[in-house]
């Protein structure tokens, strides 16, 4: 076991910031509106294999369709960025589905919301940097954020306010913008090693 409280922390934040299951709490609350109830514990089990199974096979995957960590890793920068870019500015880059309400607390919650593109991409672009199991530290931890958050979102929105969220969601886009940044540079690198 190399257990490392940094590359956790680090980890941790940037899934945290990809996620942003804070700044999700309008969505989640307007399916809790719409289909009267979310199984938090269902999506965050959901979320949390999908998760798991992609940090493990993933890299499989992609050699089976012939495109390396750093490759991925540099594609994955650019969702991150564009997901920062849209954190930052307020703007909608990427379209959300009209969703089947029985199913949404695995569509969209569990996933695209949690286990969505960028955060598949940012656990495999995080594959290329740190140890596996401090990236399992990391999506434990997330997935256990991420249950809380829908056990109270409708606390959390009270408490918070429309603003607290907006601040909250600007906030992780910059760190989430400075992230993109450094996976793009220390990847590029790599490719062309």
């Amino acid at each position: 076991m190399n257990l490392n409280f940094k590359e956790i922390a680090t980890a941790t934040m940037v899934l945290f910031a990809v996620i942003d299951i804070v700044g999700s709490i309008p969505i989640i609350i307007s399916l809790r509106e719409k289909s009267g109830k979310i199984k938090s514990g269902r999506a965050s089990i959901i979320a949390a294999i999908v998760l798991t199974v992609f940090l493990f096979i993933g890299e499989e995957i992609l050699k089976l369709i012939g495109i390396n960590v750093y490759e991925f890793a540099v594609a994955g920068a650019f969702i991150l960025f564009f997901i920062a870019i849209e954190m930052v500015l307020g703007i909608k880059l990427f379209k959300q589905n009209e969703t089947n309400l029985e199913m949404a607390t695995v569509f969209p919650i569990a996933f695209p919301i949690v286990a969505g593109p960028g955060s598949l991409t940012t656990l495999l672009s995080l594959r290329a940097e740190f140890a596996l199991e401090n990236i399992i530290v990391a999506i434990i931890v997330n997935v256990v954020v991420v249950f809380i958050v829908l056990k109270t979102s409708n606390k959390l929105q009270r408490f918070l306010g429309k603003n607290g969220i907006a601040i909250i969601e600007k906030i992780f886009g910059v760190i989430l913008l400075a992230i993109a940044v450094k996976l793009f540079t220390s990847n590029i690198q790599e490719l062309f090693n």
